[in-house]
């Protein structure tokens, strides 16, 4: 679709995901496919070190709507999902973790909630009323915790912060990236209590999601807790001194 006006981003985060990375484009593009007019979708591949790079330059090569963003050294998820926003073209921008723990069936109700809804920001959610979920009882456990602080210490109104399933409208994300400082896992929390904080639209969806074992599933409950926990004041102390 190179030449085309396009109306929709999808970012496939991906680091050494050399065994899902065709899948999750095929996956994508046959969803889109069913009620998008033009799309592209972006490999935001970050030092992967597997044959990912190799993998994804070939996809690239034989599909018109498939950009490969490379990076040598590794980013982080963060960074690499920030960079690839602000080189793609589309005015709708979304992303979906590799793994494709989120059902796709619900790709077309999150790129609407934008485009038709008029939502600035729109995410997908484990923990409402609706959500159909699979994962271990340790990493439901961690992350109901998790989403329990954020929204006590950074007053959060959001359910589930950590769904890598998301959509924005380009131009109210595109400024709100160069304020995000978190470079890896923690950005999408970052990104949407900043969000709120500017009174952006945010539109919650309950999804089914099943943990498909992708990179970072292991769970180490103590380190993992005071990494979280870490986090989490780090921003407060840093909104806290920007508001003084």
């Amino acid at each position: 679709m190179r030449g085309e006006e396009i109306e929709i981003s999808v970012v496939l985060p991906a680091h050494n995901e050399a065994e899902r990375i065709e899948d999750a484009v095929n996956q994508t593009r046959k969803a889109l496919a069913e009620f998008a007019s033009s799309f592209e979708i972006i490999i935001a591949e970050d030092g992967s070190t597997d044959g990912t790079a190799e993998i994804a330059s070939r996809i690239e090569a034989e599909n018109s709507f498939v950009k490969h963003i490379h990076s040598e050294e590794r980013l982080g998820r963060g960074k690499a999902l920030s960079r690839a926003f602000k080189l793609a073209t589309g005015e709708i921008l979304a992303y979906l973790d590799v793994d494709l723990s989120t059902d796709m069936k619900h790709l077309k109700e999150l790129i609407n909630a934008i485009k038709e809804e008029h939502y600035d920001f729109a995410t997908g959610s484990r923990m409402l009323k609706g959500s159909e979920v699979k994962r271990s009882f340790k990493r439901a456990a961690l992350s109901k915790v998790f989403n329990f602080l954020v929204r006590k210490i950074l007053r959060s109104k959001i359910s589930d912060h950590q769904c890598g399933f998301k959509s924005f409208r380009k131009e109210t994300l595109i400024p709100l990236l160069n304020e995000i400082t978190d470079e890896h896992w923690f950005w999408d929390t970052e990104m949407l209590v900043r969000a709120q904080r500017n009174s952006y639209k945010i539109k919650e969806i309950p999804v089914r999601w099943e943990d498909k074992g992708g990179a970072g599933t292991k769970v180490n409950a103590f380190k993992d807790g005071l990494t979280m926990f870490y986090k989490i004041i780090k921003l407060r102390h840093f909104l806290i001194k920007i508001k003084t």
